[in-house]
């Protein structure tokens, strides 16, 4: 249950103006609450309880925000950076305000499906290295891959650090040739997330990725409608579909 606050400040923290602003709207009398006009800017509410309606459009309070955004390139995936646009720079100044931030990272230069939410519990779920929550890459890659690169990936690769991957699924979709050059077009799924991970894969199996998208995370899949740049909040299905991967993930 969300804690009881002030009218104005729920006003103002779902984005329908400043608290100077929402004192004068409820004096002009366009706050009503179950049934009544608001006379008081600091009335005591409980945000999951009162019907709230501003300017005649209902009011539905949230605590939390999950948005699926698809990240184009040449933006952090950070919630601040002194020289560097983020990805929170992307969202509108009324979706800041309950201070989302990005589960996991993509590289600057990688594109597709990143999830920005301020539900701490459900992100820690989907980073934990002991979830093993599946992510899946489309990927061109300089180099003739083959099935001997898919059995490499399925028996997991030795990275520049020594680390060793685990097992991933590795799909070729096609080859094309440019200026002498192969091009193979694949579908990758990692159970892990380790720094610039996929971009190291290939470098150990000879092959150098040269644009590199999210289309999944989990049951998150990517909106293909989306444009780069462009976000959306979740469905109620889609965050349904997270929780319950949360629950059930070992």
């Amino acid at each position: 249950m969300s804690k009881r606050m002030r009218i104005d400040k729920l006003l103002a923290h779902m984005g329908l103006g400043t608290r100077s602003e929402i004192k004068r709207a409820v004096k002009l009398g366009k706050v009503n609450v179950d049934g009544q006009v608001v006379k008081d800017s600091g009335l005591i509410v409980n945000p999951d309880e009162a019907d709230v309606v501003f300017d005649g459009e209902p009011v539905v309070y949230r605590d939390v925000v999950y948005f699926m955004l698809n990240k184009p390139q040449g933006v952090i995936s950070a919630t601040e950076d002194g020289r560097e646009r983020t990805v929170i720079d992307l969202l509108e100044p009324q979706d800041r305000l309950r201070e989302p931030f990005p589960v996991g990272r993509l590289d600057k230069d990688t594109v597709g499906l990143l999830l920005l939410t301020n539900d701490g519990q459900l992100a820690h779920e989907l980073l934990s290295p002991r979830k093993h929550v599946a992510k899946t890459y489309e990927a061109l890659v300089l180099g003739n891959v083959g099935e001997e690169d898919k059995h490499l990936f399925s028996a997991g690769l030795t990275l520049d650090d020594g680390y060793v991957t685990m097992p991933a699924d590795l799909q070729i979709k096609g080859r094309e040739q440019r200026e002498n050059e192969t091009y193979s077009t694949i579908s990758l799924t990692i159970m892990e997330g380790k720094f610039h991970q996929v971009k190291r894969m290939f470098e150990a199996a000879g092959k150098k990725v040269v644009y590199l998208k999210r289309v999944s995370m989990g049951p998150l899949k990517l909106d293909e409608s989306l444009p780069e740049g462009s976000y959306r909040e979740l469905s109620g299905e889609e965050v349904e579909l997270l929780r319950s991967h949360r629950q059930v993930a070992e």
